[in-house]
């Protein structure tokens, strides 16, 4: 069911099974397999994930690469609701542990807001990272390129990257080592900081040493038409040309509300998870991008498969089996009456 302000008051009572805090890939992948083991579940999306960055999925199976990410994450929302999910379009603020039950505070609304607290057996973050952008006056330029010419992943985009002109932005001088990984796909790579960071010696002899270009002055507008980049303009009003740039500034991670949970280990802002994607808290599953691991929706969509299965596993061998109480009533008959003669 599609819950909104006008009706999720209908839901205060409710104890479900597994709340699913992320709408994204994983997170629906995750609710598509509670529903089908009836189970009740919830899904609650912050909006605007990682997800609408992806105009294009190039390297997800069956799926036409001119395909952009938000298109399947509407397909999969009408799919879960369809099984029997519930979606709720809301921010969570915090997971408290109850013991055998969360508290699960929410904010529904931007303006008027209204605030409420749902509960449930499970916890499965799927909330993900957002990438970090250059940050401009008129960040709408950024927003032209961005998952189109200018990427965020190079595992997803590199091969789209071939042999082109490119720029990698770094946000610090950590972030410039990308340059050596990406020179697989092409050698042609002049590296901007953005005027973020100085930059050592050592690794200025290290991209001179390769050929690639450093220039550190702050970004002023990227280049191009039609969502393809032709270049990029710095402050001092270089010209730097490049069809196509790899962001390697960071991410966030949107893992707050799990911040005060006792019993989760974190690796730097990755929960470690074993290999069904439970955490050390056995009541929390954490997917995709939130766990140690690759950062791939094909990744995020098989963990949402598992996460859901491990909690059927536990509820139902904490269940008592059902049985066909017909059946049983005729036998037990049978057995009285051959026990009378």
């Amino acid at each position: 069911m599609k819950l909104n302000s006008a009706n999720i008051e209908t839901r205060l009572d409710t104890l479900y099974d597994a709340v699913v805090i992320g709408g994204g890939m994983g997170g629906l992948s995750a609710a598509i397999y509670l529903a089908r083991y009836g189970l009740k579940c919830l899904v609650i999306e912050k909006g605007r994930g990682r997800s609408i960055w992806m105009q294009e999925t190039r390297n997800y199976l069956g799926i036409d690469p001119d395909t952009p990410g938000c298109n399947i994450v509407s397909h999969g929302t009408k799919q879960a609701v369809g099984w029997g999910a519930d979606h709720l379009r809301a921010f969570v603020e915090k997971v408290t542990d109850e013991g055998e039950t969360f508290a699960i505070d929410i904010k529904v609304g931007k303006k008027s807001s209204k605030y409420y607290t749902l509960r449930s057996k499970y916890v499965i973050a799927a909330t993900g990272v957002m990438d970090v952008l250059p940050r401009l006056d008129d960040m709408q330029n950024v927003y032209n390129y961005a998952g189109y010419t200018l990427h965020v992943c190079m595992i997803c985009d590199g091969f789209d990257m071939w042999d082109q002109k490119a720029v990698l932005i770094a946000g610090k001088e950590a972030q410039i080592n990308a340059a050596f990984v990406l020179n697989w796909f092409t050698p042609y790579i002049s590296v901007l900081t953005d005027g973020k960071f100085s930059v050592s010696a050592a690794m200025k002899a290290k991209l001179a040493e390769h050929g690639y270009p450093l220039y550190e002055s702050p970004i002023a507008r990227f280049e191009g038409e039609n969502h393809k980049m032709s270049g990029v303009t710095l402050a001092d009003g270089t010209l730097v040309e490049a069809t196509t740039g790899l962001i390697s500034m960071g991410s966030i991670y949107h893992n707050h509300y799990l911040k005060e949970i006792d019993g989760l280990t974190w690796d730097g802002e990755n929960l470690v998870t074993n290999d069904m994607t439970q955490t050390t808290h056995e009541r929390i599953f954490a997917l995709g991008d939130l766990k140690q691991g690759l950062n791939q929706v094909t990744i995020a969509v098989a963990d949402g498969t598992k996460a859901a299965t491990q909690i059927w596993r536990n509820i139902r061998r904490a269940s008592e089996p059902r049985k066909w109480e017909a059946n049983i009533e005729k036998e037990t008959i049978k057995r009285a009456a051959v026990a009378a003669r």
